[in-house]
């Protein structure tokens, strides 16, 4: 009996196989075959044998290294640690000299330090071209901003100075009272001649 029913369960995967198989064909793509990704959702986060880290973080450690190793306390530290190895190694007792004359341990040591001093100070220069750059480009918009603000007024300006061309300025005024004032004054003087004149 049981061996009857796992029959028909090959039976009937076979068969579920044979129709994916034929809308598959059907529709020329195998994707509906394996199940489908949803894309409204995030992927779920794979692991990594790489550790993980911040990358801001690390950015900022980087700066501060690369800011103390451009500074004089750091050459002055460097020199005062190798002039005390070498001095150590020279007149200490032997069995407690740890680096012998060639001093190939602290040749090490220096290139280890600048083997890890190097990108260190790369990381943060371009950290800072990447401010730089950011910070060039607002400057850049900030004068687009001014340019146009400047060609704004100066259209208005030109504006007001063709609308003032119309408008009666004080010295216009003063010029037609002027002439309305001689006029009145005529017009005392020699009354009947133009009352004549009129007729």
């Amino acid at each position: 009996m049981q061996a009857r029913e796992h029959g028909l369960a090959v039976e009937a995967a076979e068969r579920s196989g044979e129709r994916a198989g034929r809308s598959a064909q059907s529709t020329g793509s195998s994707a509906l075959t394996r199940s489908r990704v949803r894309l409204d959702l995030p992927r779920a986060p794979r692991r990594s044998l790489l550790p993980e880290y911040d990358p801001e973080a690390f950015g900022r450690l980087s700066e501060k290294v690369a800011r103390f190793l451009g500074t004089g306390r750091f050459i002055v530290w460097m020199t005062l640690v190798i002039v005390l190895w070498v001095l150590w190694n020279i007149f200490a007792p032997d069995d407690l000299r740890f680096d012998k004359y060639p001093f190939i341990f602290l040749t090490l040591m220096l290139s280890l330090q600048a083997s890890y001093a190097a990108p260190l100070i790369l990381l943060a220069q371009n950290r800072q071209d990447d401010r730089d750059r950011v910070n060039l480009e607002q400057d850049r918009k900030q004068n687009e901003r001014s340019i146009a603000d400047t060609e704004y007024l100066t259209r208005e300006i030109a504006a007001l100075r063709m609308g003032l061309g119309e408008v009666a300025t004080r010295d216009w005024i003063r010029s037609e009272f002027q002439d309305l004032i001689k006029e009145m004054d005529e017009r005392r003087l020699f009354p009947a001649e133009r009352d004549e004149g009129d007729r």
